[in-house]
């Protein structure tokens, strides 16, 4: 098993230093993060063309287990040894993301991929040029059915069809965000069991950290949301887990280091600072269980997602229970760096969201859905922070993937995959 093979490896140098007194010292003011880890705590950039432009940064995240790697880059110290400060700044929806990025309250955030795009087009508030610097993860959401739907017997795509063909009602489903991930994991999803998120249910938008108290009060049925508010749910009494974002799309594209384009433009090497010291947290995440295991300790901090370690680090490892007595390892848990095969801001990831934009009716006509993600993706500014972090880069700009429904997608002909699905709006 991985798990064993991860458990195996030496765990780095960094794991000897107490996590806390790191911590501590940091809060003090008295050393930076990066000196504790013997990094050069002037920056890795020599004087001239190549220093940040904007040494200060202030990141955008939102409560969940994958703004992970943008936390550990500032309190581990990775954004020092890259010449910047991230100042992180906790959100409370995504829609407030969205504002802050927009009118440069934020210079970058933890993002949802298809609030990105969203924006870019017009249809998930006011319309901006955006950019998506890189990949923050992979895998790690679910879809969650209420404790009273699955006493019905409602606890896949499958029973959860039929429940809604003989017990007939309103059926209530949340989503984070109209454009986002999330209600894209949710609409395929019940798409493929037969049922039309647009025209078999009522589906409403709750921020990430709402979902378990809605749920708890009967406000939804189900919910899709990232973790580790699935896990939560279960822990709470108050839902089980229907499916996991795996389970629709292995290593699906999720959450980015989002920017606008102007400030991508204005501070390339800032953005590529800010990348370098993110990836440098993932490949760290990625490395061991241990360092997953403090990780967990650190996000798990009321600063960061709020809630107790243990509700992170059971699905953080891969080990999943579904709320009704199964457990399982899943070896497609969220992955941060996987050595490199997350963070490739791939032009096809981008393209995909905008069809499924297309296919529930947010986007009106088919875009030129290329030119946009080649506008909206910096593959260039990518591949620098790559080779200044030593990450692997793959070959291509597009790869393909097969879905839950047996549907493949490679990026090579969009308009036609976006009218191909029999349910749509």
């Amino acid at each position: 098993m991985e798990f064993k093979e991860q458990a195996s490896k030496a765990v780095e140098a960094v794991n000897e230093v107490d996590f806390k007194r790191r911590q501590l010292i940091q809060t003090a003011g008295l050393a930076t993060g990066a000196s504790m880890l013997g990094l050069a705590t002037g920056g890795a950039w020599a004087a001239g063309s190549d220093k940040p432009e904007k040494e200060e940064v202030k990141i955008g995240f939102i409560p969940l287990t994958d703004c992970a790697s943008v936390v550990m880059a500032s309190v581990l110290g990775f954004d020092k040894k890259y010449g910047i400060k991230i100042v992180l700044s906790k959100e409370a929806s995504w829609a407030g993301v969205r504002d802050k990025l927009t009118n440069g309250e934020l210079d970058a955030a933890h993002v949802l991929y298809g609030l990105i795009y969203g924006v870019q087009m017009g249809i998930g508030g006011q319309k901006k040029d955006m950019a998506v610097l890189m990949s923050l993860n992979n895998n790690g959401q679910a879809i969650t059915l209420s404790k009273k739907i699955a006493d019905k017997g409602g606890v896949d795509g499958q029973s959860l069809a039929k429940l809604m063909q003989t017990d007939k009602r309103e059926y209530t489903f949340a989503q984070t965000f109209p454009t986002g991930t999330h209600a894209m994991w949710l609409y395929y999803w019940l798409a493929a069991n037969g049922i039309n998120p647009m025209k078999d249910a009522k589906v409403i938008t709750v921020p990430p950290p709402q979902m378990v108290a809605n749920m708890r009060v009967g406000n939804m049925d189900g919910f899709c949301v990232g973790e580790p508010w699935g896990h939560r749910a279960i822990v709470d009494g108050v839902g089980i887990t229907a499916t996991t974002t795996q389970d629709i799309w292995k290593d699906h594209p999720e959450k980015v280091l989002g920017t606008t384009l102007d400030f991508a433009k204005k501070y390339p090497n800032t953005c590529r600072a800010m990348m370098a010291a993110v990836l440098e947290a993932s490949k760290w995440i990625d490395a061991s269980l241990a360092n997953k295991n403090k990780m967990a300790e650190v996000i798990a901090d009321k600063s960061y997602v709020n809630t107790s370690k243990d509700v992170i680090d059971q699905r953080i490892m891969g080990r999943y229970q579904n709320g009704l007595g199964k457990t399982w390892d899943d070896p497609n848990y969220m992955k941060f760096y996987n050595d490199g095969a997350v963070n490739f801001p791939y032009l096809s990831d981008g393209m995909w969201f905008m069809t499924q934009h297309r296919r529930w009716g947010l986007l009106k006509d088919d875009p030129d859905y290329l030119a946009v993600a080649k506008a909206v993706n910096q593959i260039d500014l990518f591949k620098d922070a790559a080779t200044m972090t030593k990450t692997s880069i793959p070959k291509d700009v597009m790869r393909t993937s097969k879905l839950m429904d047996g549907t493949v997608w490679d990026g090579k002909n969009p308009k036609a995959y976006a009218a191909s699905f029999k349910v749509r709006a």
